[in-house]
């Protein structure tokens, strides 16, 4: 949610963001003619109210016989009150829907939408190989890991089954990758799955990704697609302790997609399903320090992808591809040879103080003062993880060498073709 006084005093700052994102700034302008309605009216019912307890106090000094005149102005007052109040409940609720309406303000993300962004670095030698490439899920079937007919039986499209050797595979990377959370000061954090709609309209997602969420309209619950709304929603209506600096949790969960209007694209494997598993990081920190924070967590995924032995370059995503809480996002994408393309992995996303600001999660600054915090997150392993591990690692009979940080988990150097 943005912030109205940051609004008032930087209006030409946020019509830029707006523009960046291809959105409409005159946005602004509505939402700054409403909350100058809004100051307005409350200066209105605040004077009547005042006038009204003044009134009262003459009524209670007044002799007997003057009063009758008096209660008759004061029901009159009364009236213009209760109306002063209903059209300042009307300005803060159209000041509210505006405030929703308008995203994250950009901070040094390039303008322009999904094919915008800026390459920041290539990480890794892309692997040459002298046989015909295999695609993952060819290679999980061959292997016996992945299951895609028996889990469309069951599920339907885009469900699976890792089986055998790809279960340990994912939960090697998981566990590897909490490990990793861990010694860095994180909290590992097994979160709900299920939200109410007001933990997840505080994160930003109905805004432009309602499309992409299950609801379960029985319950009025939200599955979530990310750890990151439940760990935003862990702290809402809380003044958390910041003096020992930012607060940081790892949240393990399945999470869920919707992948409405992606039909045809990716359907083929484990690249964009429904259902999957991630380790999220999550921070809490004050304002000054979100950009450090954002950092530390792209660093974080840098020394993950290392790790399981994959390449892949960092993007400084477009404005237009931010999503509506992120101020700035760095995408991490793995090389994918039977692509010969680079495809997203991970991404880290400094939400400055959007998402707090709505869900009223604050802290108390130096001098004691409350304020609203700042929030970030970032992945650390995900299933789609896989779809870079099995090709990248691939050799011409088929097998797979494991990653070398993955073996204690799976218990093998190379997972062999089933015979």
């Amino acid at each position: 949610m943005i912030d109205l006084k940051f609004l008032r005093e930087n209006a030409d700052v946020v019509r830029e963001s707006q523009r960046a994102r291809g959105e409409d700034p005159q946005l602004v302008d509505q939402l700054l003619e409403a909350d100058e309605r809004r100051r307005s009216s409350i200066q209105a019912a605040d004077e009547l109210r005042s006038e009204q307890k003044a009134f009262g106090k003459k009524i209670g000094q007044a002799a007997p016989e003057d009063r009758p005149a008096l209660l008759e102005g004061s029901n009159e007052l009364k009236a213009r009150v209760k109306e002063a109040e209903a059209a300042q409940d009307e300005a803060e609720e159209a000041v509210a829907k505006l405030q929703l309406r308008i995203a994250n303000v950009v901070e040094g993300a390039p303008a322009g939408g999904e094919e915008d962004f800026v390459v920041i670095e290539h990480v890794g030698e892309i692997p040459e190989f002298d046989f015909e490439v295999r695609d993952h899920l060819d290679l999980g079937e061959a292997l016996g890991i992945i299951d895609m007919k028996r889990g469309t039986k069951v599920g339907g499209a885009r469900f699976y089954y890792l089986v055998g050797d790809g279960a340990w595979l994912q939960l090697g990377m998981l566990m590897l990758a909490a490990q990793k959370a861990r010694e860095a000061g994180f909290t590992v954090v097994i979160p709900p799955v299920l939200v109410r709609p007001d933990i997840m309209a505080g994160t930003g997602f109905l805004d432009a990704h309602d499309e992409e969420i299950y609801y379960l309209e029985r319950d009025d619950m939200y599955l979530v697609g990310t750890s990151e709304v439940a760990l935003a929603g862990y702290h809402s209506g809380e003044i958390i302790d910041l003096s020992d600096g930012p607060l940081l949790y790892a949240g393990w969960s399945s999470c869920f997609r919707r992948e409405a209007g992606s039909y045809g694209k990716d359907t083929k494997g484990i690249l964009r399903v429904h259902q999957f598993d991630k380790l999220e990081m999550f921070v809490y920190c004050a304002p000054e320090d979100a950009e450090e924070m954002h950092r530390k967590l792209l660093q974080l995924e840098r020394d993950m992808l290392s790790a399981v032995e994959v390449p892949y370059r960092i993007i400084d995503v477009a404005a237009g591809d931010l999503g509506s809480s992120a101020a700035r996002k760095f995408d991490t994408e793995a090389w994918v040879p039977s692509q010969n393309t680079y495809r997203e992995l991970t991404s880290t996303s400094n939400c400055t103080t959007f998402q707090a600001r709505r869900l009223a999660t604050r802290y108390r600054d130096a001098s004691g003062k409350t304020q609203t915090a700042a929030t970030l997150n970032g992945t650390l392993a995900t299933t789609r993880w896989l779809v870079a591990i099995l090709e990248n690692n691939q050799r011409a009979d088929g097998s797979v060498v494991v990653p070398e940080a993955l073996r204690p988990w799976v218990g093998k150097d190379v997972l062999e073709v089933q015979q």
